[in-house]
């Protein structure tokens, strides 16, 4: 009788305990509702956006010349390589002169002549002058020596220009650029017959240097703010200068739907030689836009969307938005989004226009 006893009151403890348990599950399994999605919202607030602009392009010369013979002929001689340095006045390559040493001959020829002639002349009008200071000769006889001494001095001066063409002709069978430069191009061969004209050498001028990119139209409507662009050398970028937009094309490549853009290299280094791979840096001016995480960005009826918090109701709409440019780990927006609005950042994968789900509050923080 006495264990009986002593067992009641324990009993009556461990029911309690199991139904205060009970009652326990119950009120949490109320407020707590398995089957409503989780979701993290932000805050939209409109912040100053300056994005970096980075580009690829290469060094090239700002001036090249187009060299070619300016006769025809055959080419007799080949002096340069691509990529060699050559100087203004630098015999480059030569034609073989048949014609034009035969035509340099006849005119040397027909100036001795034409000398020859002017000095029997002369001597012939000197005779005539004497004899008619004497009276011994007549005023006509006199008067044609010195029209055939007028003549002849006129002949000797047409020879002498003569001469002066078939030199210069000459000259022609040998290729000088007429400025200094490294060699870029070539595109003839010993043996063979090129045209007056015809460019067989291209020759990137010494002097000041472009970095050149290949730039999306866009990119183009709103430039980075600010003159100075940094350009540094992919392959070493301890290795940097500035440059100044110095030309946009005003046509877009059809191949590739680029825009060339040459920008003016303030300083070259030694390093950033003909064809180095350079990368240019600028920052767009600030503007004001909504910042919003990657996470945020949802794609709805093929347009970029998001999903936007009503804190009243705890459900979710999905609305279209506009991108203002991509940053490494935010959007920009440029409308769809107003300032106070929750946008979701995380559980957008598992939501429904119109349905009800449990938001926690990041702030403004993306």
């Amino acid at each position: 009788m006495i264990r009986k006893a002593n067992l009641r009151p324990v009993a009556y403890i461990l029911a309690i305990t199991a139904f205060g348990g009970i009652g326990c599950a119950q009120g949490e399994t109320a407020t707590v509702d398995p089957t409503v999605v989780r979701v993290r919202v932000v805050e939209a607030r409109r912040t100053p956006v300056a994005l970096d602009v980075v580009l690829t392009g290469d060094i090239q010369a700002q001036a090249q010349v187009n060299v070619s013979f300016r006769t025809s002929g055959k080419v007799a001689e080949r002096r340069v390589e691509i990529g060699d340095h050559v100087e203004a006045d630098q015999v480059l390559a030569s034609l073989e002169p048949l014609t034009q040493q035969a035509n340099l001959d006849n005119a040397k020829a027909a100036l001795t002549s034409a000398e020859a002639l002017q000095t029997q002349a002369k001597m012939s009008f000197e005779r005539q002058k004497q004899l008619l200071a004497g009276g011994f000769t007549t005023r006509s006889t006199y008067d044609n020596a010195e029209q055939e001494l007028r003549t002849t001095q006129a002949s000797v001066e047409s020879a002498k220009a003569a001469l002066g063409t078939a030199q210069e002709q000459f000259s022609y069978t040998e290729l000088r650029a007429g400025v200094a430069g490294i060699v870029t191009s070539r595109s003839f061969e010993v043996g063979q017959v090129v045209q007056s004209g015809q460019t067989v050498l291209a020759v990137a001028q010494d002097g000041p240097r472009d970095a050149v990119f290949n730039v999306y139209e866009s990119l183009t409507t709103k430039p980075p703010s600010g003159d100075a662009v940094v350009i540094t050398l992919q392959a070493d970028p301890t290795i940097a200068t500035t440059g100044i937009v110095r030309e946009i094309s005003p046509t877009v490549d059809a191949s590739t739907g680029t825009v060339r853009v040459k920008i003016g290299l303030t300083k070259t280094p030694p390093a950033m030689g003909l064809g180095a791979v350079v990368v240019g840096r600028g920052r767009f001016a600030p503007h004001d836009a909504v910042e919003l995480p990657w996470s945020a960005l949802y794609r709805y009826d093929g347009h970029p969307a998001v999903w936007i918090y009503d804190p009243a109701r705890n459900t979710v709409a999905v609305r279209i938005v506009e991108i203002d440019r991509f940053g490494p780990d935010i959007i920009a927006l440029r409308s769809g989004v107003e300032p106070g609005e929750r946008v979701v950042v995380a559980g957008i994968q598992f939501l429904r226009p119109g349905q009800v789900v449990r938001a926690t509050d990041l702030g403004g923080r993306p």
